[in-house]
C-alpha cells in the first residue's frame, strides 16, 4: 500500500511529488508526462526567480528537477477514487491501487459534461476503453474524442465493436475504420432508461449500446463520490484538506487564480499535509 497518490500532472503534481520524495515516502504518481497548458504559455512573468520565461522552458525545468531527483510517473487516467474507510482504492486504465492519502491535482476540465454523462456513467457510458471495450464486442456504440492523445483508445474500441459514431473535437482526426462513421458536431444530451441508449442532437439522435467519452480528465464530482465542490471546484482549505479525510486537492482544481505559483504552493501544502495525516494515524 503506498502513502499517497498523486493524481494529475501539472505544477501542483510536480511540487507535490518532489515534497513526497524529499520527505521519504513511498508514492504513486499517476499523471501525464508534462502539463500541455503550462507548455503553452508564450511567456510567463510572474513566476518567482524565472523573470519572462516560457511555458516550455518552465515544465522543462520541472521535468528536469523531477529527472534528477529520480522521481517516476505512470501516464494513466485516473477514473475513479474510492474511499474505503481509511484507506483508497484508486482506479487507472485497467489496475487498481491502495494508499492511505490521495493528493487531487486534477486541474480545471476543458470540457463541461454533457447533459446526461454523469448520470449514465457505469451504466452504459464509460471513460476506458481498455475497460470496457469488450463489453460491446460487436455492438453499436459512440465515441466522443477530445484529445489526439486518444486516437488509439479510438482505434481499439473500432477494432472490438460493430459500429462506431466517431465524434473528434477537434481538426486532423486520423483515426480511420471501415466501421465507423465520423460525425462532427457535439451532442446535446445521453438519454436512456435503465442505461444509456441514445445521442440527442439539435437536428437528430442516434440510437447506441454504450458511449466511450475520451478526455484528458473526469470532473471532480464523478472521480470521488462525496468529494465537496463548487462551481466545478474542489472546496480544500488553507491546509488543502477537503471535506474526505485523507484527501487533498491542489493547483488549478482548487480555483482561482489559476497560476503556476499558486499550484506549487498548494502542492507543496498538500504533501505535507498528506504526511501529517498519516504520522497522526501511526
Amino acid at each position: 500500500m503506498y502513502d499517497s497518490i498523486i493524481v494529475g500532472g501539472g505544477p501542483a503534481a510536480v511540487s507535490a511529488a518532489i515534497n513526497l520524495k524529499i520527505l521519504g515516502k513511498n508514492f504513486l504518481w499517476l499523471g501525464a508526462a508534462s502539463s500541455k497548458k503550462a507548455a503553452s504559455a508564450e511567456l510567463v512573468r510572474n513566476y518567482p526567480g524565472l523573470p519572462d520565461i516560457t511555458g516550455k522552458q518552465l515544465v522543462w525545468t520541472f521535468e528536469n528537477h523531477v529527472e534528477r531527483l529520480g522521481i517516476e510517473r505512470t501516464a494513466a487516467l485516473v477514473t475513479a477514487v474510492y474511499d474505503l474507510d481509511g484507506r483508497f482504492a484508486v482506479a487507472a486504465g485497467t489496475e487498481t491501487y491502495e494508499c492511505r492519502t490521495v493528493i487531487l491535482c486534477t486541474g480545471v476540465a476543458a470540457q463541461k459534461p454533457i447533459a446526461g454523462e454523469e448520470q449514465f456513467l457505469g451504466r452504459g457510458v464509460s471513460y476506458c476503453a481498455t475497460c470496457d471495450g469488450f463489453l460491446y464486442k460487436g455492438k453499436t456504440i459512440a465515441v466522443l474524442l477530445f484529445d489526439k492523445a486518444f486516437e488509439h483508445e479510438a482505434e481499439y474500441l473500432c477494432s472490438l465493436a460493430g459500429k462506431v459514431y466517431l465524434m473528434p473535437m477537434y481538426r486532423g482526426c486520423s483515426v480511420k475504420a471501415e466501421n465507423a462513421e465520423i460525425i462532427m458536431k457535439m451532442p446535446k444530451e445521453i438519454s436512456g432508461g435503465l442505461k444509456a441508449e441514445k445521442l440527442v442532437f439539435a437536428d437528430g439522435e442516434r440510437a447506441v449500446d454504450g458511449i466511450f467519452v475520451l478526455r484528458a480528465s473526469v470532473s471532480p464530482s464523478v472521480l470521488l463520490h462525496g468529494l465537496q465542490t463548487e462551481g466545478g471546484h474542489i472546496v480544500a482549505d488553507r491546509q488543502c484538506r477537503t471535506n474526505i479525510p485523507g484527501v487533498f486537492a491542489a493547483g488549478d482544481c482548487t480555483g482561482r487564480p489559476y497560476q503556476y505559483a499558486k499550484a506549487v504552493g498548494e502542492g507543496n501544502i498538500a504533501a505535507h499535509a498528506a504526511v501529517e495525516y498519516i504520522a497522526e494515524r501511526n
